[in-house]
Parts: C-alpha cells; sequence; structure tokens
C-alpha cells in the first residue's frame, strides 16, 4: 500500500467527544487514495489499522447507531 511515508505525514485528530482526562480514544488520519488510519490515543507507538473510506464510514454510521 506504501502507507508508511503517509503515515510519518499523518494528521492525527481526535474526537470531538474526546475529553482531556485521559479516556479511551481513537485517532484518525485521512491519507487520500488509501483511506484512513486508526490509533489508540493512548498507545499510538501499537500499531495503526488502515480501512478504505467506505469502511469507515460503515464504522462511524455503525457507532452512531450502537451509541443512541
Amino acid at each position: 500500500m506504501g502507507s508508511s511515508q503517509k503515515l510519518s505525514n499523518a494528521r492525527w485528530r481526535r474526537s470531538s467527544y474526546s475529553g482531556n482526562t485521559g479516556g479511551d480514544c481513537v485517532e484518525v488520519a485521512d491519507l487520500g487514495l488509501p483511506g484512513v488510519a486508526m490509533r489508540d490515543s493512548k498507545n499510538p507507538e501499537a500499531g495503526v489499522l488502515t480501512v478504505s473510506p467506505e469502511t469507515y464510514s460503515a464504522f462511524v454510521a455503525a457507532s452512531k447507531t450502537r451509541s443512541e
């Protein structure tokens, strides 16, 4: 996929629902064509999951449905 270069330049962001209390949080970065990267904000060196934009959209939609 060639995303290691893109990951080193990635702009990671947290959900606006995340507070500053050190709780569980997922960070995401838009990688363009390869997709969206996700990682654990508490342990970013543990690894990155890269998914297609469609898969990420489905993940977000399912998360919203389950939290309602």
